[in-house]
């Protein structure tokens, strides 16, 4: 969470692994910094004082220069990265030219002195900004880095979500000091944001207790295997590893929703639509098949643009151009997920304080079925925390295992009609009709 001037918010941990803010922060200047309060400044309308010159303008990809599928070629920042390592690469291009001071980015922390796994810092070389690559499906906030920024003078870039940059950007309106020391965001494609407990849950299924855990690579890559079949790795304290595939955890399902923080049941932005530019994967054939990783690059800044076009002309990174349907299809899932499924949540389950979205409220084009899709998303979202602190509380991980594996496999029934339960769903759907 941001903080403005006038006053000071600390993030602290709920029983359910996320990080909430304790409030010193007067309610005025908290509703116009906060990504979702409904009286902040949405997203087109900071896009549009930010990049009102961008050349392109698409109602799910929001304003932009250009866009590219491509990856880094220099050195091994691909292999080092769960993706094409481009957001890396452009952090460290940006210090090399001198743009910025230093990098506001998240870097692994050590659980046994800080409590947590991920945590926000400032690199100022490579060597750090290298030891924050790859994905973070991890609680983290912003208040202790926007302090340091404010307190060290110099020039600074902000990696994050997208609710994270639109924060930093509402930040900067309302911050002077903010406003002059952060010149340029960085936004990173976000499916959802993960509660701490996920990590838990890991090491449970790797047989190991969640204590005896010191690190965490959530996608770590594999020869010979697409970079869309994720693999986890757990470092212990005393050595020794274990890996396991994402599709033999029960809660390795991304589109089922487990542990998600329930704020991003209510966000609209997929792509970083506030950010400078913007890093996601290239879900898409023949990219998703890639071991090495793909990325899909959204840029709103012309002096961005600027430097990737001299990067790809001296065969320092491969960039192909593309344009906001391509993104789209890389990004379809999610898309849908952000629109019309935020459009029918907020029709059948809206949220106890009013909110305002760029999605209408009418749902009645989807058909029975999708909408029971939605519905079990958010149920899961929630009742995996419920059943994960009940399971926790009482030592008796099995029972958040099974109603884990029972909640998916309905899930996938629905979804993507699997097993028995799955041609059961077909049938009935056929024999009623999409109503």
């Amino acid at each position: 969470m941001a903080q403005s001037s006038e006053a000071h918010a600390r993030m602290s941990w709920d029983r359910y692994g996320h990080l909430k803010p304790e409030l010193g922060l007067a309610e005025a200047a908290f509703g116009r910094i906060c990504p979702f309060a409904p009286s902040a400044r949405n997203e087109d309308q900071i896009a549009e004082s930010l990049y009102a010159g961008a050349l392109n303008r698409d109602s799910l990809i929001g304003r932009f220069q250009a866009a590219y599928v491509g990856h880094v070629d220099e050195g091994d920042f691909r292999t080092s990265g769960s993706s094409g390592g481009m957001a890396s690469w452009m952090a460290v291009e940006l210090l090399r030219r001198c743009v910025v001071d230093g990098i506001a980015h998240v870097r692994p922390a050590d659980p046994r002195k800080d409590g947590r796994f991920f945590r926000y810092a400032i690199s100022r070389n490579e060597a750090e900004i290298r030891s924050g690559a790859c994905s973070r499906y991890y609680p983290v906030d912003l208040s202790e880095v926007l302090q340091t920024i404010r307190h060290t003078p110099g020039r600074y870039a902000v990696v994050g979500i997208p609710c994270f940059i639109k924060a930093v950007n509402l930040l900067i309106a309302e911050d002077a000091v903010i406003r002059q020391r952060i010149v340029c965001t960085l936004g990173l494609f976000c499916g959802h944001m993960k509660s701490a407990r996920f990590v838990d849950s890991m090491a449970w299924q790797a047989g190991v207790n969640p204590s005896a855990v010191r690190a965490i690579d959530y996608r770590v890559k594999t020869p010979g295997r697409p970079a869309s079949w994720y693999r986890a790795r757990l470092e212990l304290v005393d050595g020794n590893r274990r890996e396991k595939d994402w599709w033999d955890l029960v809660d390795g399902d991304w589109g089922a929703g487990f542990f998600q923080n329930p704020a991003c049941n209510y966000c609209d932005d997929v792509v970083a639509e506030t950010a400078d530019i913007a890093f996601g994967d290239a879900w898409i054939e023949p990219y998703s098949s890639d071991a090495r990783g793909t990325n899909v690059v959204v840029v709103r800044k012309p002096e961005l643009d600027g430097i990737l076009r001299e990067a790809a002309i001296s065969n320092r990174i491969r960039l192909a151009p593309v344009d906001a349907q391509f993104v789209r299809q890389t990004q379809a899932a999610g898309l849908r997920h952000r629109r019309e499924g935020l459009a029918y949540r907020l029709q059948w389950k809206p949220p106890s304080i009013p909110i305002s979205k760029r999605v209408g409220k009418s749902a009645a084009h989807l058909g029975a079925r999708r909408k029971l899709v939605y519905r079990a998303r958010y149920l899961i979202a929630r009742e995996s925390q419920l059943t994960f602190a009940l399971a926790k509380n009482i030592h008796l991980p099995g029972l958040y295992l099974w109603w884990a594996k029972a909640a998916v496999s309905l899930y996938q029934a629905l979804a993507y009609s699997r097993g028995a339960a799955g041609r059961l769903f077909d049938m009935l759907e056929k024999i009623c009709g999409r109503g």
